[in-house]
């Protein structure tokens, strides 16, 4: 199972950016479906996730400005990103709970920067 997540980028403060991140492999179901991330000297904090049922919650810093959506047939979760400021600068990183025909547990994506100034 593989994990590869992308649009990250340069956006100005109050710019828009779109993430996505996409699963490869063979397994059965995926679980839940996180966005995390990480700013230097910061730690690791959960932005988002998403149940399969598409059910999501959000961190309270990210509530009203990000949304995130899953979709099941692609294997793929978006994280559409709008309002961004400077404290939103960060690693970003999926991670799947995904079951395969030998267990069910997190994998984890390369993570995309994105990066947040003027």
């Amino acid at each position: 199972v593989q994990l590869q997540a992308s649009g990250g980028g340069l956006v100005q403060p109050g710019g828009s950016l779109r993430l996505s991140c996409a699963a490869s492999g063979s397994f059965f179901k995926i679980n839940f479906m996180d966005w995390y991330r990480q700013a230097p000297g910061k730690e690791r904090e959960l932005v988002t996730r998403t149940t399969p049922d598409g059910s999501a919650t959000y961190a309270d810093s990210v509530k009203g400005r990000f949304t995130v959506s899953r979709d099941n047939a692609k294997n793929t979760l978006y994280l559409q990103m709008n309002s961004l400021k400077p404290e939103d600068a960060a690693v970003y990183t999926c991670n799947f709970l995904i079951t395969t025909t030998t267990s069910t547990r997190y994998y984890g994506g390369q993570g995309t920067l994105v990066t947040v100034s003027s």
